[in-house]
């Protein structure tokens, strides 16, 4: 028992460090993991090893083979084109139940968030993180359990694929103004606007996503 919480943080940063090694592509799509030299180069054992695999499973970042393999998936143009679109439609609907919910302090903890975009956007990661962080208080915001629980199932899966366009400038930049839209919309409690916005916000990052995807080869259809 003593030793539980160790092993758990084991596994998390055993977890992190695979995590980082697939969005950076340092693991590349269709590579293959093997346990024994992946649990010698991390300098583990097998079982922390093992509970960071199921878990980048479980967030689609690993794939289990019939076999009994482990790798990492490849980047499939239609699924993430599919995957984007139900995106797209769960940030429309919880955009326009954010206009009709959202309170003064709401849009001000949304300017909030703004703000900080703005200040960070040269900064990919951290920009990244604030536009994040800007989705979540949206749905926060329009309070429906369901689509937050789909939102969030989502965007863990998309992680992967904002890795490819967030260290363009030009892009964070479009996002930001695309954010600023949103927010305004959100303000000025317009729900259509706000339900549009956010629908064309995820379709226009669908888009960079799969050109820069396809720009890197790694992309099987």
């Amino acid at each position: 028992m003593p030793d539980t919480p160790a092993r758990n943080t084991g596994a998390h940063l055993v977890y992190a460090e695979l995590k980082r090694k697939i969005l950076t592509l340092e693991l590349k799509p269709g590579e293959r993991l093997y346990e024994p030299a992946m649990a010698a180069a991390l300098q583990v054992s097998r079982t922390p090893l093992r509970e960071a695999i199921r878990r980048l499973i479980s967030e689609n970042l690993l794939e289990q083979q019939a076999t009994g393999g482990v790798l990492v998936p490849q980047l499939d143009a239609a699924v993430i084109s599919e995957l984007y679109e139900v995106r797209a439609a769960i940030e429309s609907l919880m955009a326009r139940n954010a206009c009709i919910k959202a309170t003064a302090t709401d849009v001000e903890a949304l300017h909030a968030i703004l703000a900080r975009n703005a200040a960070l956007v040269e900064f990919a990661d951290d920009a990244m993180q604030q536009g994040m962080a800007l989705h979540a208080k949206i749905a926060g915001i329009a309070g429906n359990s369901w689509a937050r629980r789909f939102h969030d199932q989502i965007s863990s899966q998309m992680e992967r694929y904002r890795h490819f366009t967030n260290s363009s400038q030009e892009r964070r930049d479009q996002a930001l103004a695309q954010h600023r839209a949103l927010v305004d919309a959100v303000a000025a409690g317009d729900p259509d606007a706000a339900a549009k916005l956010a629908f064309d916000h995820v379709m226009a990052a669908r888009d960079a996503a799969l050109r820069a995807i396809s720009a890197s080869g790694l992309a099987t259809s």
